[in-house]
Order: C-alpha cells, then sequence, then structure tokens
C-alpha cells in the first residue's frame, strides 16, 4: 500500500470536506515546524554571535591584564635594580672613605680576613 494508496483510502473513509480540513491541518503544521527551524536556527545563531562576542572580550581582557602585569613587573625590576646600584655605589664609596681615611686599619682588617679564611679553608 502507498501513500497514494493510503490517501485514497482516507478519501473513501471521510467525506470531501473532512479531507480538506485535513489537509488544511497537515499543511498548517508544516508550515509551523518550517517557522519552528526558522526560529531555533535564529536563536542559535544569536547564540553563537554572543558567544564570540564574549570569548572576544574575555580574550581581550585577559590580555591586558597580561600587558599590565608584565609593566608592572617591568617597573618593579627596574626599580629594584636601580637600588641595588645605588646600594653598590653607595657601599663603594663608604669603603673607599674608610681606606683613605685610615689606610693602615683596613690593609690590617684585610690581612686579619685573609688569615681567617685560610685557617677556615684548611679545615
Amino acid at each position: 500500500m502507498s501513500i497514494s494508496d493510503g490517501e485514497a483510502a482516507v478519501k473513501n473513509l471521510t467525506d470531501k470536506a473532512t479531507y480538506e480540513r485535513l489537509q488544511k491541518d497537515v499543511t498548517a503544521v508544516k508550515n509551523d515546524i518550517a517557522a519552528l527551524t526558522d526560529q531555533i536556527t535564529d536563536a542559535l545563531n544569536s547564540f553563537a554571535g554572543s558567544a564570540t562576542k564574549q570569548a572576544k572580550r574575555g580574550y581581550k581582557h585577559a590580555r591586558a591584564n597580561a600587558e599590565e602585569t608584565v609593566d608592572d613587573l617591568s617597573e618593579r625590576g627596574s626599580a629594584m635594580m636601580d637600588a641595588a646600584q645605588d646600594a653598590a655605589t653607595t657601599i663603594e664609596e663608604t669603603l673607599e672613605d674608610a681606606i683613605t681615611q685610615r689606610p693602615l686599619a683596613a690593609i690590617g682588617l684585610a690581612i686579619g680576613l685573609g688569615f681567617l679564611v685560610g685557617v677556615t679553608w684548611r679545615r
């Protein structure tokens, strides 16, 4: 029994008005399904667009935070390097002043430290 045989069987069982009403109902259901399919497609496209925009925003935000962190670390590293250079310069100047003011004490201190290092090294 094919589709046309089925339609013929339905026609025979019902009168013409009922058959036409059923045809209209089937057509209306088909149209509703097509409209629903279009709505679902539009909703999915909209969702995909929103997800893409949100992902791009998240990426830009993460990149900005990373760049800000790198800049901050760079500034801190530079400040620490400057502080270390200043401390080294200060120590150098202090030692230079001490050696200039007391050369014999500086030589005695150097000999004493050398002796201590030598004794410690032998053990």
